[in-house]
């Protein structure tokens, strides 16, 4: 089991889990985001083969628009 922290509240996996994976556990896929990983951006293009470890801490950002 993994335990992470996203956006200051703690999440728990049974197994290891990208980033792309956890976007749609939050059901934010399709939205327009930003990932942060342990301080480092993480592209989008990198979503599917970045793996999310134990202990690590995300932000993830999104962007809403409006006038």
């Amino acid at each position: 089991m993994i335990q992470v922290i996203v956006n200051g509240a703690p999440h728990r996996f049974e197994r290891s889990i990208d980033v792309a994976a956890l976007v749609a556990h939050l059901e934010l896929s399709g939205k327009r985001i930003a990932v942060e990983r342990n301080g480092e951006i993480v592209p989008k293009s990198s979503h599917g083969s970045t793996v999310v470890a134990d202990g690590d801490r995300l932000e993830i950002v999104v962007a809403v628009g409006g006038g």
